[in-house]
């Protein structure tokens, strides 16, 4: 026990929504390193976005929310988004101080002695009085299982390893996916592959006009109602259709966008439907989202019969010392900025009263 560092709040994970929260920890008086600590596995800043292709420009990035009191002024729109929010969290995280701890993986975060929460790491055991869980999805990309997909002898890959549309030239590409995942890298592919084929579960649905306050509004409530319940989240792009901007339209107009049913299973060298239908193929892209990264939370048993954490704004029912911030409905980059604070706040009153009760 003498080789456990104690401190009042542990940030699990410096994206968006870890930064906020550990922005909204020092500016309410919490100092890093004495109470509170931030943990991300990543080797450098940036969250999951040091991670993302070459061709995701900044330009091309929708609706990249300023982090809490410092705004994203005077980006390139013709730079890699990678770069240019690297950059901007690697300024963030020094400007305010918040001495990030990387690379440091979370390995389990079990009940410790006095009400305590232990955090399990590579760099030793944390003991805290309350926990921010900011780990988002990235690390948990979903593949879906076909009949055949063990035999293809092409190259299977997710969107969490697309390199970008070069590899791609002169290959027959099938892309699965409706999101805007999806969409983008059919519409990078496709002027350089052989031939793309584009499979989804369900009919897209494409959305005119623009996506306001209102609508945004409503398509969190809709995703925040599932995490009350108990149920595993669904994005926010779930719920709100892809926008029919320039680009999607031209896609739709040259038949790139030609969405085609589900196939059946997966043969060595391409796809098949039941009706008997073939497309060979190349390579397959699942581009098939991602599932939150919370798998060191499993000793608490927080999980519903839903199979998703049951929280109510950001605090998990079943444990109020955790805060999932980037979960859900708060899994926009606004979204998770206000999760930060909604979560800092609801701490201090749990500390608070733990210091009157003691």
């Amino acid at each position: 026990m003498n080789d456990i560092r104690e401190v009042e709040v542990v940030v699990i994970g410096a994206g968006q929504a870890g930064l906020a929260g550990a922005y909204h920890l020092r500016r309410t008086g919490f100092e890093p390193e004495r109470d509170f600590v931030v943990l991300d596995h990543s080797p450098g800043p940036g969250g999951a976005w040091q991670f993302r292709w070459p061709s995701l420009t900044y330009g091309k990035v929708h609706g990249m929310h300023a982090l809490p009191g410092m705004e994203l002024t005077d980006a390139d729109p013709e730079r890699p988004s990678s770069e240019v929010i690297t950059e901007y969290f690697d300024r963030y995280e020094h400007t305010f101080g918040l001495r990030v701890r990387r690379p440091v993986d979370v390995r389990a975060v079990r009940e410790g002695p006095d009400g305590r929460l232990l955090v399990e790491t590579s760099d030793g055991t944390w003991s805290t009085r309350a926990l921010i869980n900011a780990t988002g999805t990235w690390d948990r990309p979903f593949w879906p299982r076909y009949p055949g997909q063990e035999t293809f002898r092409g190259r299977q890959l997710h969107t969490a390893q697309y390199p970008g549309p070069e590899p791609f030239a002169g290959l027959r590409v099938v892309v699965v996916g409706g999101g805007a995942s999806g969409t983008q890298h059919l519409l990078e592919i496709a002027p350089l592959a052989a031939e793309t084929t584009w499979v989804t579960r369900r009919p897209p649905v494409f959305v005119e006009g623009p996506f306001d306050e209102e609508a945004g509004r409503a398509a969190v409530a809709l995703v925040e109602e599932r995490v009350r319940q108990g149920l595993p989240p669904r994005s926010v792009v779930s719920v709100t259709g892809l926008p029919l901007n320039d680009a999607i339209r031209q896609g739709l107009a040259d038949g790139v966008l030609d969405r085609q049913p589900m196939f059946d299973r997966i043969t060595p060298d391409g796809v098949v439907w039941a009706d008997g239908r073939r497309v060979p193929a190349d390579v397959i892209l699942w581009a098939t989202g991602f599932r939150p990264a919370v798998e060191h939370l499993a000793p608490l048993r927080l999980r519903e019969p839903g199979g998703g954490i049951r929280v109510e704004g950001t605090r998990a029912v079943a444990d109020p010392r955790i805060h999932l911030v980037g979960y859900g409905p708060s899994a926009s980059t606004v979204g998770a900025n206000r999760a930060g604070r909604a979560a800092v706040r609801d701490i201090r009153r749990l500390l608070e009263r733990e210091r009157v009760a003691a």
